[in-house]
């Protein structure tokens, strides 16, 4: 599988809001940073975090408006949508996914602002 093809399967899955079944997605030892927070290490602590916002969402969608490929690092421009306590939300995010040659994501970064995203959970 091809780092573009992994990362595109993971951004799909996520419409099932289910953390469970994104964790598949990462190497055992993967780190996930939300740049506005402290990177989490270890595929626990990142189904942990995801199951914060993924799992209690009614709906979720990654939108990929671009994305750009260089060796095994994914650049992805995105509209994040959530629906959470009856409550849309949609955030603009850059996000970075280094993909290991297994297929699975051994880094995600995600650059948003964590304001907007607060205001609309308000």
């Amino acid at each position: 599988m091809n780092p573009e093809t992994t990362v595109r399967d993971f951004c799909n899955a996520v419409t099932r809001c289910k953390a469970a079944e994104l964790i598949d997605c990462f190497t055992p030892d993967a780190v996930y940073h939300n740049i506005p927070v402290e990177p989490v290490r270890g595929k626990e602590a990142i189904q942990a975090t995801l199951a914060q916002f993924v799992d209690i969402a009614t709906d979720a969608e990654f939108e990929i408006l671009h994305l750009a490929v260089a060796g095994t690092t994914v650049l992805t421009e995105r509209i994040d949508r959530f629906t959470i306590n009856g409550k849309r939300i949609e955030i603009p995010v850059m996000g970075a996914f280094e993909v290991a040659a297994d297929g699975k994501i051994s880094a995600w970064r995600d650059y948003f602002d964590m304001q907007q995203f607060m205001r609309q959970m308000g």
